[in-house]
């Protein structure tokens, strides 16, 4: 993917970066929309999650994280924007008829045929289980549970590595640098997410901003008084050493966020630090 660049004609407009996407000029697949609830971030019409808006008006896009129609060949009939996840989806004509939409890989072309069973070939779309799958292929959509559906991996650029397999688990190294044990039984597809730059994107402006459902936010040393916010009070006098704080008295800086210890028994090795 590139990056199409703009001329400085206004102030938004000077650093602007937006990604060039490669994706099909049709319509999508009507009978795979559904509409999306409206009360974003509001519960009973209180805000529960500050910040949020509903912005531009779009649809959801069912895709299909568990591939479970097996051994059943598809051809890829397009591959498109999707307005609520970073990938593009490619759309999937099946043998028997159905069509359903599946996140895009880099590499994948329309015209291509990709299948979902226990020894499909190793190419770019196809899911298999873990155990069936060369060593150090990049796979992404990894499933946590057999038949419960990809939850890992499934952001633009991202890719996991196979590293191996030892008994019934299978080790995988996150794009995060850890390197988790996944049950060898459970399926993922073979390759790496597209829409790459999509890291390296300017919005420019405000307004682009609020198109994708994000309120300004108010710095809390910011805010008038105590009352308010932890950090309030004289501007850029309050909060001097005070560790940082939410607007609830929440240390923010420094606190272990990993609530799940249970799930510890899967880690090999944890993330590394930046400049390791």
């Amino acid at each position: 993917m590139a990056l199409k660049l703009y001329n400085p004609t206004t102030p938004s407009q000077r650093n602007r970066k937006s990604l060039i996407r490669d994706v099909s000029k049709m319509r999508p697949e009507k009978g795979l929309l559904v509409s999306m609830p409206g009360a974003v971030g509001r519960n009973k019409g209180r805000i529960a999650v500050r910040r949020r808006q509903i912005g531009a008006r779009k649809l959801y896009r069912l895709v299909d994280f568990k591939r479970e129609k097996r051994d059943i060949p598809a051809r890829v009939a397009s591959i498109e924007y999707d307005p609520n996840r970073t990938p593009n989806i490619a759309l999937l004509h099946y043998a028997d008829g159905e069509k359903r939409y599946i996140l895009a890989p880099e590499g994948l072309k329309v015209g291509m045929t990709v299948t979902s069973g226990e020894h499909p070939e190793p190419l770019v779309g196809n899911a298999m289980p873990l155990e069936n799958m060369p060593l150090g292929s990049e796979i992404h959509n990894i499933e946590l549970s057999p038949g419960k559906g990809g939850q890992l991996v499934r952001s633009a650029g991202g890719s996991a590595l196979l590293l191996s397999r030892e008994g019934k688990y299978a080790n995988i190294r996150l794009p995060s640098t850890e390197v988790k044990k996944v049950l060898s039984v459970c399926y993922a597809t073979i390759g790496a997410l597209g829409n790459t730059d999509i890291r390296n994107v300017k919005i420019g402006k405000a307004g682009r901003s609020r198109h994708l459902g994000r309120r300004p936010s108010v710095r809390g040393v910011a805010m008038p008084d105590p009352h308010k916010h932890p950090h309030g009070g004289s501007y850029k006098t309050s909060g001097i050493g005070m560790p940082p704080k939410s607007p609830w008295g929440w240390q923010t800086k420094g606190k272990k966020t990993r609530k799940r210890a249970h799930t510890d028994m899967y880690l090999v090795s944890g993330r590394k630090r930046r400049g390791n």
